[in-house]
């Protein structure tokens, strides 16, 4: 018999005065309730109730036990109403991380949502380096990360990717540019530009599908951070690859124009998961899928 039910009845049966009594409450027999009293008498090394010629009394060893028999069964029912509360979404905390320009758009919707549909869920989210949310998932410390994966490269043990979209690359340029005006430039007119980019291998840098095909940009200024990308830009100093996703955010006096759908880079982005995801994990994935579709319509 687990523990938890030898509390139970030796509750009952302090509770209602009698074997008998309690068995009837816990849906038991009164020979039942006899023997777990026994066997939990039997494992604390002391009598825990006198039996009298009608009903029992606890003994001094079962006031004791008493308040710690209680605290057991509290402790209990709250795990269960905290279990109940993580599979309903009514609490519970989700583990998530991001790459930076996924934060622009794409994410905090889906987080907005999410929070109008689950308040009770707890969202800890952590921006990095796709690699860095991989490894984290790996290690059990995350339950859910918006990544770009290197393409041909698998995810670590233990981590399942999602499609989500295939998001374009847009051109950022000063007012002032010759291009500013057009509604869509090839790479190759862009050749000679001095290219702000975020890497000095151009394979880990927004270029890397357009390095693929053949396109190799020639390179100025080497800037890890977006508001010193964009600053850049704005001063005339050269141009840079904007996603798609952030475009909402670029400042004002930049310039965004389109990629010939012929030359356009894409970066292919996903939500990582354990192979079991959480209840939370899995709720939230959803409500990716559902963003990322939403964004892909918006013109």
């Amino acid at each position: 018999m687990n523990g938890h039910v030898l509390y139970e009845v030796f509750l009952a049966v302090a509770r209602e005065g009698s074997f008998t009594a309690a068995a009837r409450v816990l849906g038991y027999t009164q020979s039942a309730v006899s023997r777990q009293v026994q066997s939990l008498e039997d494992e604390t090394g002391a009598a825990l109730f006198e039996r009298l010629p009608r009903g029992v009394r606890l003994t001094e060893a079962g006031r004791v036990l008493l308040p710690h028999a209680e605290a057991v069964r509290d402790r209990l029912v709250a795990a269960r109403a905290e279990l109940e509360a993580l599979r309903t979404l009514e609490g519970g905390l989700l583990r998530l991380g991001s790459f930076s320009s996924a934060n622009a758009a794409l994410v905090p919707r889906a987080q907005a949502a999410f929070r109008a549909r689950h308040p009770g869920v707890a969202v800890a989210r952590t921006e990095g380096p796709s690699v860095k949310h991989l490894a984290l998932l790996a290690a059990g410390e995350q339950d859910l990360a918006v990544v770009s994966p290197a393409l041909g490269t698998p995810p670590p043990e233990g981590v399942t990717l999602h499609h989500l979209l295939d998001e374009p690359m847009l051109v950022a340029l000063e007012p002032g540019h010759p291009h500013a005006g057009r509604r869509a430039v090839r790479l190759a007119e862009l050749a000679d530009e001095e290219w702000i980019v975020g890497a000095e291998r151009l394979e880990d840098t927004l270029f890397r599908p357009a390095v693929a095909a053949g396109f190799r940009p020639r390179t100025g200024l080497l800037a890890h951070d977006w508001i010193a990308k964009l600053g850049a830009v704005a001063a005339g100093l050269g141009i840079t690859l904007v996603p798609a996703l952030a475009a909402a955010a670029v400042r004002r006096d930049v310039t965004l124009v389109t990629i010939h759908p012929d030359d356009v880079p894409y970066r292919r982005i996903c939500a990582a998961t354990p192979p079991t995801p959480t209840v939370a994990a899995a709720a939230f994935l959803e409500q990716l899928r559902e963003t990322a579709e939403a964004l892909r319509d918006t013109p």
